[in-house]
């Protein structure tokens, strides 16, 4: 089933206006309801590089492995659907490719990515994310956050060494803990939402985040939610003509109607014993 009419997508990227190059890099596929957003680093040039690989071995891996799984299908090992291991093991092939170019590639040598990415399917949404790139949601009016970064400060927060509103205020908030491409293997974390819809989801590089708050976030998205090409403009406007030190990307999805997965006999039997 195409999510096309099910959902409506936006994307924007933007170089900023101190760096001279967008080493950001989004990608998406609209029936599949797939969207990928890479922020990367590191060597002249090779975080684009890196954060290509990403997007591009995401999408493909992500695509070839819905079209063989069951959309509404449960891993009985890990208790996930089928989808959220498809997006997880994408990721884990990325990181993979990543560190295998920086490695053999001397100009790509010590590159490496951060990533979020959401795959829609059955009413759900898994987000896959590793590093300070992230994922909000708006529902009902409430604003959520629905990844936590990857990096030195949110650990400090965690500990309780910095409250969330000290960590809003600090200058060290890109020392991030976990990227793709810097090691052989990377932990990817993945979780799964149910879906309503009216929902909107927003995934955006540390270049948005960085530069506005959370509640001009929110109130950029509910003056404007009448189209999300115009969210996603006023949002890199915002973070623009905050300094707009960073490259800065946005992804948007509205859902528009319900999308749940049409079941088989197979499945409406295992639901039937499920309950």
């Amino acid at each position: 089933m195409s999510l096309r009419d099910k959902i409506s997508f936006a994307e924007i990227t933007d170089v900023g206006k101190v760096r001279e190059h967008n080493e950001d890099a989004i990608g998406s596929d609209n029936d599949m309801g797939l969207m990928v957003l890479a922020d990367g680093m590191g060597g002249y040039n090779a975080g684009e590089v890196a954060s290509g690989i990403a997007v591009q071995t995401i999408t493909e891996l992500a695509s070839e492995g819905a079209t063989r799984e069951e959309r509404n299908d449960l891993d009985p090992t890990t208790g996930m659907m089928r989808q959220t291991i498809v997006l997880r093991d994408a990721v884990s092939r990325a990181n993979k490719i990543i560190y295998q170019t920086a490695q053999s590639q001397t100009h790509c040598e010590g590159m490496g990515t951060t990533l979020v990415a959401a795959l829609f399917y059955d009413n759900k949404v898994s987000i896959a994310h590793v590093g300070d790139s992230r994922a909000y949601r708006l529902r009902g009016g409430v604003f959520e956050q629905l990844t936590l970064d990857h990096s030195l400060l949110q650990e400090l927060v965690d500990r309780g060494f910095y409250s969330e509103e000290e960590a809003q205020r600090s200058t060290n908030r890109n020392y991030v803990t976990r990227a793709l491409g810097v090691e052989p293997t990377v932990d990817v974390e993945v979780h799964e939402f149910d879906v309503l819809p009216d929902d909107v989801y927003l995934l955006c590089s540390d270049g948005l985040c960085d530069m506005v708050e959370d509640e001009d976030i929110h109130l950029t998205i509910s003056t404007f939610n009448a189209s999300l090409d115009v969210v996603g403009q006023q949002l890199v406007q915002l973070s623009n003509d905050h300094g707009g030190r960073d490259n800065i990307s946005v992804m948007l999805a509205q859902v528009l109607d319900s999308f749940e997965a049409k079941k088989g006999l197979l499945a409406r039997l295992q639901n039937m014993f499920r309950s």
